[in-house]
């Protein structure tokens, strides 16, 4: 076989290595959620057109739709992180954690059943290396999807971003309006009632003094609006007699 045949079976080669790929547009922290949780009950499957995560529980889930779903050649049975290897994160993480009394509860907390519990507890009093903690955590999580994925034969691809239809402007000014409607006429009821409990609690004798002013306030005349005049008329002349330049 000469190099140029073996060139071309390279080529060949490399093309269906590539065909065998598919892009998927993956839900990366439904992805993430699935590779975290290992409870025996609890089933994730990757949908390869939508890249959307379905979790099946045992007990709450239909049979039939887990039997279906798991021979269904779109979905693609999620294989989450085992509880030995996360535990082997908090080990490492409490590795890098400073010397002192947050490091030496860690240590406390991963000993003996429970230690995962444990261990987010102690956490939840030191903020700051809590948050360390979930980076480390998601950091590791996600070698461990981009690893299974290229396995599958999975390219992750961005997803499609959600657009929103437009709305006719009018129409938006008509809700605005009504919103606006609304929102004087409850602003009115309140003051209302508020009235109301300020009535309620005056002194009988101040009573009709109340009542003859809000007789005035509903008889009185609106007053004329102002007509808005130029800043600069109102400005008083210099005493000397010269006049401004602008």
């Amino acid at each position: 076989m000469t190099g140029d045949d073996d060139e071309a079976n390279g080529q060949q080669q490399d093309g269906d290595d590539s065909a065998e790929k598919r892009s998927v547009p993956v839900a990366w922290e439904a992805l993430e959620d699935a590779f975290e949780n290992n409870a025996p009950e609890v089933h994730s499957y990757l949908h390869l057109a939508t890249g959307e995560v379905i979790r099946v529980v045992d007990g709450i889930a239909d049979p039939g739709t887990h039997a279906r779903i798991s021979t269904d050649s779109n979905y693609l049975r999620i294989d989450p992180v085992s509880s030995r290897e996360q535990y082997r994160w908090m080990e490492r993480f409490i590795a890098i954690v400073e010397e002192g009394p947050l490091r030496q509860k860690l240590l406390q907390s991963i000993d003996g059943k429970g230690a995962f519990r444990r261990f987010k507890d102690v956490l939840m009093t030191f903020p700051v290396d809590r948050e360390r903690w979930f980076q480390f955590r998601s950091e590791r999580l996600r070698a461990c999807m981009e690893a299974w994925l290229d396995a599958q034969g999975v390219v992750p691809v961005e997803r499609p971003a959600w657009e929103v239809p437009p709305v006719d402007e009018s129409k938006l000014d008509a809700a605005e309006k009504a919103a606006r409607r609304v929102q004087r006429g409850s602003t009115a009821d309140a003051q209302r009632r508020k009235l109301h409990e300020w009535v309620d609690t005056l002194p009988a004798r101040e009573l009709e003094t109340a009542l003859a002013f809000l007789e005035f306030l509903r008889d009185r005349r609106p007053l004329p609006r102002p007509v808005a005049r130029d800043a600069r008329d109102s400005e008083e002349p210099p005493e000397d007699g010269s006049t401004r330049v602008s």
